[in-house]
């Protein structure tokens, strides 16, 4: 028999084991991260010198410290009891992320948004039409134009994509969003002040392969400032 559960690695009591407590509290604190699971950001590289007991962060590439240097990229790193525990993430689960306030999931091998989704009909051979909101933020703005990691699916029918300025944007006097070839397909010459936003309606339009949106400078190059985006979409999906 394994000494771990197979999806979460708890530690197993093993027949007449002694110091049963440990594996226990072990299973215990790591249901205890896991269940309801957060973290307080994917984006902090460098190891907190005074985290409070419970708190996790999701390691991007290249973090830095004693003990999260040798952490794999990706994992969920915890401090509890005076030690960082690293836990590997497993396909499907889902971190709530703190500084962001979204939810991300494990695709297997990366974490990406958790999107919105919803049934509108569905037939009983398995025909589908969803309604789907895609959200993400882009920040350090910088260059003539931005093309974002955030991408309309394929096969979907797009009505809006929506925009909020959430930290000024600086070097540019206004911007416009689209995708390439369109740069101002959701909205031109778009407001640079915190605070500033815009709902991108278009006539339902789709789209056949994934495309990137493009986020393009006005008055001069981006340097600096953040914004977030949504898509509002419909998708169908064909019978089983």
């Amino acid at each position: 028999m394994s000494e771990t559960t197979p999806n979460l690695a708890l530690p197993l009591v093993m027949p007449a084991q002694a110091q049963k407590h440990v594996p226990v509290n072990e299973s215990l604190l790591r249901l205890d991260a896991l269940v309801q699971a957060q973290a307080q950001s994917r984006t902090l590289a460098v190891q907190p010198a005074m985290p409070e007991d419970g708190q996790g962060w999701i390691l991007p590439a290249g973090a830095s410290g004693d003990d999260w240097a040798a952490m794999a990229a990706g994992s969920l790193a915890i401090w509890r009891d005076g030690f960082w525990s690293e836990l590997p993430p497993r396909p499907g689960w889902r971190v709530h992320l703190i500084d962001e306030g979204r939810d991300i999931l494990f695709d297997g091998s990366a974490w990406t948004l958790a999107g919105a989704d919803t049934v509108l009909a569905d037939s009983p051979g398995g025909a589908k039409t969803r309604a789907t909101l895609i959200a993400d933020s882009v920040s350090g703005l910088t260059g003539a134009s931005v093309v974002t990691a955030m991408m309309i699916p394929a096969r979907s029918i797009v009505f809006c994509v929506s925009v909020r300025t959430t930290e000024v944007i600086t070097g540019a006097t206004s911007f416009d969003c689209g995708i390439a070839g369109e740069t101002a397909k959701f909205g031109g010459s778009l407001g640079v002040s915190e605070g500033a936003s815009n709902l991108g309606v278009i006539g339902p339009t789709a789209f056949y392969s994934d495309t990137a949106i493009v986020l393009t400078a006005n008055g001069g190059a981006f340097t600096g400032g953040a914004v977030s985006l949504a898509i509002h979409a419909w998708m169908p999906e064909a019978p089983d």
